[in-house]
């Protein structure tokens, strides 16, 4: 993907209307801190585009990134240790199933996990709920440059074992230090959500 323009359209909060698209999204979801706005900045080759933060809980929001006016990229609030109250945490957990299960141009959902760690309850709650609202999520598993070489299988099959994830589902090991996975993520992206309804119907 050449990315030729990046716009920062909507902006959704708790009580928030979700807006009516023309173009397919696709969703980023992830625990607070697991790397979202450095993937999303990554993918779209901004710097600073998605706000980092080492403050967990930091996107409170729903953000929808209109890129090249083709695709929406739309950053999901993190989950887990944010340092919030849990009235917060069940608006956001409600304000994300709301998102999943009615927003009607959304095409894939991708579920980011630290690969230096076994997945957390908070991981296998997050990509079974995804699941239960109609979505298989393809997994990123983010921070690839802290650790070596020849751990990383041995951390994907972690992954793959703790989420007890569907036969074919992909992952993607991801750095946002070198961008490694990110053309793999990209292609994910063209096939199943950038892809006409059509064709992909005649592959299954």
């Amino acid at each position: 993907m050449v990315i030729k323009n990046v716009n920062l359209e909507t902006v959704c909060g708790i009580t928030s209307t979700l807006p009516e698209n023309q173009h397919p999204e696709v969703a980023f979801s992830g625990k607070s801190n697991v790397g979202k706005s450095s993937l999303i900045n990554g993918l779209v080759n901004r710097k600073a585009y998605a706000r980092v933060s080492q403050q967990p809980g930091k996107t409170q929001t729903i953000n929808y990134y209109n890129v090249n006016d083709e695709i929406y990229i739309v950053d999901l609030p993190g989950y887990g240790f944010a340092n919030v109250s849990q009235a917060v945490k069940a608006k956001w957990g409600k304000m994300i199933e709301n998102y999943l299960r009615k927003s009607r141009q959304l095409r894939m959902v991708f579920l980011l996990v630290d690969i230096r760690h076994e997945p957390s309850a908070n991981d296998k709650h997050m990509y079974s709920w995804i699941i239960e609202n109609g979505f298989y999520p393809a997994i990123i598993a983010t921070k690839l440059d802290k650790i070596k070489r020849s751990q990383v299988q041995k951390q994907l099959k972690l992954i793959r074992e703790g989420l007890n994830v569907a036969e074919g589902t992909p992952i993607v090991p991801y750095s946002a230090v070198t961008k490694q996975g990110r053309d793999e993520i990209w292609e994910l992206i063209e096939t199943y959500a950038m892809a006409p309804e059509e064709a992909l119907n005649e592959d299954e």
